[in-house]
């Protein structure tokens, strides 16, 4: 199942918003309150909030399509667009999300190659990402793919801090 990853056009913006919140409800509701989700949607995934992520310098938005269907989206952050300061030059994944109807079929492993394969095009030395510290299934499948653990940051989901596990891999000369 070959997927067709394109950038997100402004035009697109309402249907971005609608697909990240439709999947990070499905990823994160059964473990949190449906206060915290109403609170972190709100805030985070609001289309005023999807719209200035959009015109961040450095941060860039990729639909996942299969036969024109949306089925996932990417949102990759290079310079200060990233939410760390690494010493190294990289790229952050900061969300890699596929809708329920096409999880388990490798399609994730597709954007995780695509933001890699971005990331050396442009001669960077790592790709980075958070990982919930609950979110064990995300973890095994960066660990697959030369993932390690190298530290961890706080964020808050509505009023619930919540941790972040920091992975990368390293493509590039150090």
């Amino acid at each position: 199942m070959n997927l067709s990853i394109t950038p997100v056009t402004k035009q697109e913006l309402t249907l971005l918003q609608e697909i990240g919140q439709s999947t990070f409800v499905t990823a994160f509701a059964a473990m949190n309150t449906p206060e915290d989700m109403d609170a972190y949607l709100k805030e985070k995934m609001n289309l005023a909030q999807i719209t200035k992520e959009w015109e961040t310098p450095g941060s860039d938005f990729y639909f996942a399509r299969f036969e024109e269907e949306i089925v996932g989206y990417l949102k990759l952050n290079t310079g200060a667009a990233q939410n760390e300061q690494l010493p190294e030059s990289s790229l952050e994944v900061e969300r890699i999300y596929i809708t329920a109807p096409f999880q388990g079929k490798k399609l994730g492993q597709q954007l995780l190659n695509f933001a890699i394969d971005k990331a050396q095009k442009q001669g960077l030395n790592l790709v980075w990402l958070g990982v919930w510290e609950r979110n064990e299934g995300a973890q095994r499948f960066y660990k697959r793919n030369g993932f390690v653990s190298f530290s961890k940051h706080d964020f808050y989901l509505g009023k619930d801090q919540q941790t972040d596990i920091l992975m990368k891999l390293t493509i590039g000369d150090q």
